[in-house]
């Protein structure tokens, strides 16, 4: 969407502020006039008042003073484009051959595809694992994140499930019918658990963990 006359002088505020600035002092440190960006700047004469624009020379200088990226800039505006994030992507065995990582490990060369990372959105949410009945895949403290849109889940999956009596369990799920859920546990001291679907309120995949 267009970058709004109000959002690019937020963004400027925000990053003076993120610097331990004051809008006059984003100025000064751009070696630009102590006023530049002061808000009686910020609009001209006229009924109503005609809005003034940093110019793209300001905005540039301003950028480089403070080391940041344009894409930075129009996330303290609010109006970065909306991107999957994605990290590189290659096989095991392919990771063994030589010319796929730098002397400091991070990946090099040619041969990288790309896989997707969750980002925040509806259906989307967090969770602390407690309890060790999933040791030693999750562990005590371990974060997960479910994402609700993921319901049509399938035996091998690593699911949470909420029932209509409280309980919130993170499980394996074992066996699925049209009447009941058969969960195991990682961990082989705690026993299978059968429920039926009736008395369960919703179930998530689990998409990520956090250790």
């Amino acid at each position: 969407m267009p970058l709004s006359h109000t959002r690019l002088w937020s963004a400027l505020d925000r990053l003076a502020q993120r610097s331990g600035l004051s809008p006059s002092g984003l100025a000064l440190r751009a070696g630009l006039d102590a006023t530049a960006f002061n808000p009686s700047k910020r609009f001209g004469s006229g009924n109503p008042p005609r809005p003034r624009w940093p110019s793209t020379e300001s905005l540039n200088r301003v950028l480089e003073a403070t080391n940041t990226s344009l894409a930075e800039f129009a996330d303290l505006a609010d109006d970065a484009t909306l991107r999957t994030p994605t990290a590189p992507l290659i096989g095991m065995a392919q990771a063994g051959d030589d010319g796929f990582f730098d002397d400091a490990g991070l990946p090099v060369g040619d041969g990288w595809d790309q896989t997707e990372l969750p980002r925040p959105q509806d259906g989307v949410f967090s969770l602390r694992i407690s309890g060790d009945s999933m040791a030693p895949l999750y562990r005590e403290g371990d974060r997960i994140l479910v994402d609700r849109t993921q319901s049509d889940v399938r035996r091998g999956d690593r699911i949470v499930v909420r029932t209509r009596s409280g309980e919130t369990l993170a499980k394996e799920l074992d066996a699925i019918t049209s009447r009941m859920l058969l969960l195991t546990s990682v961990n082989p001291a705690y026993p299978a658990r059968e429920l039926q679907r009736q008395d369960i309120v919703w179930m998530a995949r689990i998409i990520w963990v956090s250790q």
